[in-house]
């Protein structure tokens, strides 16, 4: 069961402790629920002494952190963290994704993904990523991390951002974007400065 600190007004900032006004208003919206954990309510008042009834409510989650589950109604990027073929999709609708997948939000989401399915990037996660035993990539936030991100001026950015949503809406409608993704991959290697005989190594290596 899913209980925020603060809950039912676990939105409200001014609350910073265990609110007695917390309560009488999950006790008033949710009196099944309320009564229902008022049963052990000794037992969950004793889990953290130093933090229960003083921090959070003792009808709250122990150790809910942040709103996290609210990263699933954002624009996002979601891959499988394990797999033989390395894919990032661009997501702007709300998704919910598998445990076997990962994701991340922020700021230049269609860049970013852009960059990340780019031939030029997939050959060095391909190459510096650890491996299973099986040879399967492993896609970590650790593997990520050391990749270098090309900053784009605004009008390099908008030409990418209207190549994915090219992309996205053909793809909707089952038609191939090889084109897009071949231009994608063109403006990338012109980000990072690549010449002819390193792009050729980099695709005969793929």
């Amino acid at each position: 069961m899913f209980i925020p600190w603060h809950f039912p007004l676990h939105n409200d900032n001014s609350i910073t402790g265990a609110s007695v006004i917390a309560e009488k208003e999950f006790k008033k919206q949710y009196p099944a629920i309320y009564n229902y954990l008022l049963f052990y309510k000794e037992k969950l008042s004793q889990r953290n002494k130093v933090e229960t009834c003083i921090r959070y409510e003792w009808y709250a989650l122990q150790r809910w952190g942040a709103n996290y589950w609210e990263d699933f109604f954002k624009q996002k990027i979601v891959w499988k963290r394990i797999g033989s073929k390395i894919r990032f999709s661009y997501v702007k609708d709300d998704c919910f994704a598998l445990d076997s997948t990962v994701i991340a939000t922020g700021k230049r989401i269609k860049y970013i993904t852009a960059l990340l399915n780019s031939k030029l990037l997939i050959r060095e996660l391909l190459n510096n990523s650890p491996k299973t035993g099986t040879g399967d990539v492993i896609i970590s936030v650790q593997a990520l991390t050391p990749l270098k991100v090309y900053i784009p001026t605004q009008n390099e950015e908008d030409v990418i951002n209207e190549l994915i949503d090219i992309i996205v809406n053909k793809q909707a409608k089952g038609i191939e974007t090889n084109i897009e993704e071949e231009k994608i991959d063109k403006l990338v290697y012109k980000f990072y400065g690549l010449n002819q005989p390193e792009i050729e190594f980099i695709e005969s290596n793929l």
